[in-house]
């Protein structure tokens, strides 16, 4: 077997090289979308969360209306 010039080498190792690189580069070239498309489910979230914080507030409100009208329908039986 006939071993490689020192030329032949570079060339064989910058062309590895290369190939990484082109890797390297479409890998991160999506790294601005992916970053918008976190950003946007970020907000998603975040308006979620204030949903959740009305719900639980308009469900606290009934449930205490709920007993209210639990207690006056007590006393209304009891009478």
């Amino acid at each position: 077997m006939q071993s490689l010039s020192e030329d032949e080498k570079r060339q064989v190792l910058g062309s590895v090289l290369a190939d990484q690189l082109k890797a390297i580069q479409d890998a991160i070239s999506n790294v601005p979308e992916i970053k918008s498309q976190l950003d946007k489910l970020d907000r998603s979230i975040s308006d979620m969360a204030d949903d959740l914080k009305v719900v639980k507030a308009a469900m606290t409100h009934i449930s205490n209306q709920v007993n209210e009208h639990e207690q006056r329908l007590g006393l209304l039986e009891t009478a």
